[in-house]
């Protein structure tokens, strides 16, 4: 792996990451799913525009758009529909913790469904991870954390892992960028839908409200995605897929240093459980050396 792949694998990882606070001052001033909606609207426009410039066709096969409604639907509509309005409870830091599981659910859920073998070091990072997570959430539960918002984001991280392995390998055969901005179309429709029937929609205009919806828009809506598609071609998925284990740390990180979310010991050592764990199970699946790396 060069300079260049692990340059983007950070910044992939940050932008991912700060997603969790940008949403928390999202929703402290306008309804989640409406507001999730509008965004999923901006940036699936401007995703199949860019896809158009970059002469990708919507003339999608088969798989594809089985990938783009599935998508949809589990990771936009579901997701994030859920981690949206759970964080109108939870704090930003706790949703991202939640969230960085899906490295570790889905290869939970490889060796229970589709018999995918895990070596000695991906079973002790599944078991370091959970544990991780459950001392943080042992804190917090301690310390009046609101459950069903917690509930929200779990169901959420289940959703998105479930998505993860039923569309694997749909959306080779080019055309990435145009089922990104269609897959956002259909959460945004999704999300419209959904708004008026499970919250008042209102929007109080601030100035944090307006920075954090460009910020969440642009940035892990768009560039993020963009990001990962070229990492993806450089050095194939299985790869790309190890900087997920730097989720918990910046995920954390950023709700301290912007939203002043408190942090005791043991969600330090919570924190660093888990990413250990989940930097073992990545690893754990890393192609053999001489071996080629799934794109």
């Amino acid at each position: 792996m060069d300079f260049r792949a692990i340059a983007m694998g950070l910044v992939f990882a940050f932008i991912w990451s700060s997603a969790f606070t940008s949403a928390r001052i999202i929703v402290a001033d306008a309804s989640p799913l409406f507001s999730l909606a509008l965004r999923f609207l901006i940036s699936g426009c401007l995703g199949v525009v860019i896809a158009r410039v970059m002469g990708q066709s919507w003339h999608l096969t088969r798989s594809q758009w089985r990938a783009t409604i599935l998508f949809g639907i589990c990771q936009n509509a579901l997701y994030l529909g859920l981690n949206f309005y759970a964080m109108q409870t939870v704090e930003a830091s706790v949703a991202a913790i939640i969230a960085s599981t899906m490295p570790l659910l889905v290869a939970f859920a490889g060796f229970l469904f589709l018999g995918e073998k895990l070596r000695p070091v991906a079973v002790l990072g599944l078991f370091a991870g959970f544990a991780g997570v459950a001392l943080i959430l042992s804190t917090r539960i301690g310390g009046g954390v609101d459950l069903f918002g917690v509930t929200l984001c779990c169901i959420g991280a289940l959703a998105l892992t479930f998505a993860t392995l039923t569309i694997r390998g749909a959306t080779s055969g080019g055309n990435f960028m145009m089922v990104v901005g269609l897959q956002m179309l259909v959460g945004s429709a999704a999300l419209f839908v959904a708004a008026p029937m499970f919250e008042t929609i209102f929007i109080h205009p601030t100035v944090p409200l307006a920075l954090a919806f460009t910020y969440t828009t642009l940035f892990p809506g768009l560039l993020a995605t963009l990001i990962w598609v070229l990492l993806l071609d450089r050095i194939g998925a299985t790869r790309a897929a190890t900087f997920h284990f730097l989720n918990p740390v910046f995920g954390v990180s950023i709700a301290a240093i912007l939203l002043g979310e408190q942090l005791g010991p043991l969600d330090l050592v919570g924190v660093g459980i888990t990413t250990l764990g989940i930097l073992a199970v990545q690893l754990s699946r890393q192609p053999s050396q001489g071996s080629t790396a799934s794109t």
